[in-house]
């Protein structure tokens, strides 16, 4: 489709886009991340970057911040050629990004941190604090920053951090600036605030290209947008003339005209009974008087971007977060919440967001790995019998098809898909009543993708029940019924038969969604 005019958002005219990508493609290996790519940003614009995960949009961003090189393409600058691989300096004089992890060292004043390698003139001379302190003040009042220089940056808030982050970049003489997520961790006051100072930025010439999955802040905040799928550029358009569910289409490549809602609807087992009870959850900074149910042979999915909460509500199910309020049951039990042993004898299993991080012990073997929720079942007096563990592990390597030299092959040996095979298989050890899943296929194949929803189905085939918690598609399709959180709280249940554009839709917060069920009944 062809790309609509954009101008700036000031009426700036300038000569040349502050930031140009044509023609870049990027390949690992046999994955292609990026075909024949582009993007053009105005000065003083705000562009939106929006896209499904696995679209090109992370890969498009190391690009542009000269993390990586492009396999074929350009990348110019205000009209001239991006600046060598390599020279850090040069980049950073041309673009910087404010990523959603903050990069702000907290045991470092806030002068420190904005000035980091840069404290003197030259690398032997001493730093003179005094001075530090005053450029610190005039680079803060120069963009309008209120924040003290001398205060270490951990009693920052997270909207200051970010506020000290683009102070920083701008020192280096960047007049092109990327949002990662910028308002992932802030509340709807700290948005607006974040949002009133880009716009000052932007009277003063500074560019911004903006990624969130919000996409109510494109609106609310971009003149242009730009849509990419499956590695590819597909859309540029002014926001102004482009329909929220028109810009869902073109993330989705799904037509909105047919919602489906009700092809293959699967309803719920007549007579079951509820196995996970969430009731008017309350998790600080996350969510407020939540409730959700799963009932016997259910898989239901708990859908919603980054900051939506529905990682943290799964997490807290298994026992990872303490409730402020409201309660959490298991087979018409209560369960105290902050307590993994307590979810574990609950009968709750879980396979954690990250298996590198939460899910794996690197340097132990699969045998190890797979059975550290039974210990207590492989020795007596709390011994773990090693002909025990070896029997069990290679039982569940049977089951869950992990292949494997052996159980004793340190997990570390194996691919990612059978790396998650081992935190499925440690997961449904204890035979629970309620598996919670947190984006149980990411960072798998195909094929492994296929098998482990098929296991999750299985569970709640065997009369128990799964919470899928995720934000793809694929997994949530696996699923009965659908509940969509967004910002903390539930915003649409969907039973099967449900499309790309409907679920997307309701995840970015888009008013009007045509959802499949009532929201005041399950979002209250």
């Amino acid at each position: 489709m062809a790309d609509s005019a954009t101008a700036p958002a000031t009426g700036i005219v300038s000569r040349a886009p502050v930031a140009e990508a044509t023609g870049i493609s990027k390949r690992y290996g046999a994955t292609v991340a990026l075909r024949d790519a582009r993007i053009s940003i105005a000065e003083g614009e705000s562009h939106a970057l929006v896209g499904r995960n696995g679209a090109g949009k992370s890969t498009l961003v190391s690009i542009l911040t000269g993390l990586q090189q492009p396999d074929t393409g350009t990348l110019r600058f205000s009209g001239e050629p991006a600046p060598a691989f390599g020279d850090i300096d040069a980049w950073r004089s041309r673009v910087a990004c404010v990523y959603q992890r903050s990069t702000i060292i907290g045991d470092l004043t806030v002068a420190e941190n904005l000035f980091l390698n840069r404290q003197s003139d030259a690398a032997l001379r001493p730093i003179r604090w005094k001075d530090l302190r005053g450029r610190a003040e005039q680079l803060l009042g120069e963009y309008g920053v209120d924040v003290d220089p001398t205060v270490r940056a951990r009693h920052l808030t997270v909207e200051q951090r970010q506020f000290v982050e683009i102070a920083r970049a701008l020192s280096f003489g960047a007049r092109f600036i990327v949002l990662d997520e910028p308002t992932a961790k802030l509340d709807a006051r700290g948005i607006d605030r974040l949002f009133d100072k880009l716009r000052d930025l932007q009277r003063q010439g500074v560019a911004f290209l903006f990624i969130s999955h919000h996409l109510q802040e494109v609106y609310d905040l971009c003149t242009t947008v730009t849509v990419y799928r499956d590695a590819a550029h597909i859309r540029t358009a002014a926001v102004a003339g482009l329909g929220k569910h028109e810009l869902v289409e073109a993330m989705t490549g799904e037509s909105a005209t047919t919602t489906g809602a009700d092809e293959a609807r699967t309803p719920s087992p007549a007579g079951a009974k509820v196995l996970l009870a969430v009731d008017r959850l309350t998790l600080t900074g996350t969510c407020r008087d939540l409730s959700l149910s799963v009932r016997t042979g259910e898989v239901v999915g708990l859908a919603g971007a980054t900051a939506s909460g529905n990682v943290q509500v799964g997490e807290a199910v298994a026992g990872l977060h303490r409730a402020e309020g409201g309660s959490i049951s298991v087979d018409g039990r209560t369960v105290r919440t902050g307590s993994v042993p307590a979810s574990l004898t609950a009968g709750v299993g879980l396979v954690p967001e990250d298996r590198h991080v939460q899910g794996l012990v690197h340097d132990r073997s699969v045998a190890e790995n797979a059975t550290l929720t039974v210990t207590d079942q492989l020795g007596p007096f709390g011994t773990v019998l090693p002909a025990r563990t070896r029997t069990f592990a290679q039982r569940m390597i049977r089951d869950l098809d992990i292949k494997t030299p052996g159980a004793g092959t340190a997990v570390s040996a194996l691919s990612g898909g059978n790396q998650q095979k081992v935190v499925v298989a440690r997961a449904l050890a204890t035979d629970p009543h309620v598996l919670v899943a947190i984006r149980p296929t990411n960072g798998v194949d195909v094929k492994s993708k296929e098998f482990l929803l098929a296991r999750i189905r299985g569970v709640a085939d065997t009369g128990k029940a799964a919470l899928i918690v995720s934000d793809e598609l694929d997994d949530l399709r696996a699923c009965d019924r659908v509940v969509v959180m967004f910002h903390g709280r539930v915003v649409a249940e969907f039973d099967r038969g449900w499309k790309d554009e409907q679920m997307v839709a309701a995840m970015e917060g888009v008013a009007g969604t045509p959802a499949a069920a009532e929201t005041e009944e399950h979002g209250r």
